[in-house]
């Protein structure tokens, strides 16, 4: 638009004039709120990727790694403890039928055993957990195998279910 033309609205009268000056900051308008609009979306994206690949993230998914480790690694071992003890009374046993036995030893190997099935449920839940976090994209850090400053062993890449033979 060019100084004439305003020059001619304002000869057809003073409302064409602020129908012409309407417009054109409606356009204005416009034209910023769309710039608004693709900045926060850059914005919201810089947020998103500092949320999820910045250091405290970074640092407290590692720490959830070495956590579900270390509770993986004491499952395991109380595993191992009850199925010891399962296998000594067994061996205490081993010649006489199940029923033959006293009923405090039957009723204490039922109860290693139930709780040895609801450790290894435990085990095998957290295992699949791992296994997933690990796999994710976000989280993906924890297969470079660089270990931070004080660590003395990597993160393991993935632990094995625990079956039952």
């Amino acid at each position: 638009m060019s100084w004439n033309d305003y020059e001619i609205s304002a000869e057809k009268g003073p409302f064409s004039i602020i129908m012409r000056v309407f417009f054109l900051f409606l356009i204005m308008g416009i034209i910023i709120g769309i710039i608004g609009y693709a900045i926060s979306w850059f914005s919201e994206t810089g947020k998103v990727a500092k949320e999820e690949f910045g250091a405290r993230a970074l640092l407290e998914k590692y720490e959830w790694f070495k956590n579900a480790s270390a509770t993986l690694d004491k499952q395991k071992a109380d595993i191992q403890v009850y199925e010891k003890r399962i296998s000594m009374m067994e061996e205490d046993y081993k010649n006489l039928p199940r029923n033959k036995w006293s009923r405090e030893d039957r009723e204490q190997c039922n109860v290693w055993k139930s709780e040895v099935a609801g450790i290894i449920a435990g085990y095998n839940g957290l295992v699949a957990e791992y296994n997933a976090q690990m796999a994710k994209f976000n989280w993906r850090f924890a297969n470079a195998g660089m270990l931070p400053e004080g660590a003395t062993e990597p993160v393991r890449r993935k632990y094995k279910e625990y079956k039952i033979e």
